[in-house]
């Protein structure tokens, strides 16, 4: 049997979930992200700054995808944030059969805004419908200003770009300029934010862009 068929009824079946947990989503009033990056992309400390940002404006939940452990739920839970931990056991990204799961796990009814934090990856992600509404990557001045080069996929595929870590620019050769082109480039209509989660640089326009997609209950 041709291989190619066998995966359009897998993404097709995915799609197929996705939309159920879309419609679940929009009977909550909930706007689901999905952010997605590298490992060590700051996916996690970005979300926890933005709750202490949104908090009394924002309720929000978060589903965690990671191989193993509950390291990051367990942040998460520690502020006072419903979190559901996702392991993989291995695959490279999370699916919609999974996060219908965990979402079963979750207080839609006392939501706002949900985080689905991806598993730590810039190719596998981007192909699996998750039944979010928004796409957001991740990219850190560590990680270099290649990446639109080599993984163009994910930077043409996002609704917005988060570049993490931008207090390191002093001392870390990343072009930004050539950065923001090469992105532009890609994808005209994306969204960019330049934040820094130590210095907080940023912060404020990356959580009124968040406020704006979403409505208080």
């Amino acid at each position: 049997m041709s291989q190619i068929p066998v995966v359009e009824r897998i993404l097709g079946a995915n799609e197929d979930l996705a939309a159920q947990n879309r419609r679940l989503l929009e009977a909550h009033g909930v706007h689901g992200i999905n952010i997605m990056a590298a490992p060590g992309g700051g996916k996690t400390t970005l979300i926890l700054r933005t709750i202490q940002a949104l908090q009394g404006r924002r309720k929000i939940a978060v589903i965690e995808g990671d191989i193993a452990s509950t390291i990051d739920a367990d942040k998460v839970r520690a502020v006072g944030v419903p979190a559901v931990q996702i392991n993989t056991g291995g695959n490279c990204h999370l699916d919609a059969v999974q996060v219908q799961k965990a979402l079963a796990e979750l207080p839609l009814e006392d939501v706002d805004l949900l985080f689905i934090e991806n598993v730590g990856n810039l190719i596998c992600p981007v192909a699996f419908d998750l039944g979010e509404h928004t796409r957001v990557a991740l990219t850190s001045i560590p990680e270099g200003d290649d990446k639109p080069h080599k993984y163009p996929g994910i930077f043409a595929a996002v609704d917005a770009l988060v570049v993490t870590k931008t207090d390191l620019l002093p001392w870390v050769p990343f072009n930004l300029a050539e950065f923001r082109r090469l992105v532009r480039g890609l994808n005209p209509d994306i969204r960019l934010f330049e934040v820094s989660c130590v210095s907080g640089a940023g912060l404020d326009e990356w959580v009124q862009w968040l406020m704006e997609l979403t409505v208080r209950k």
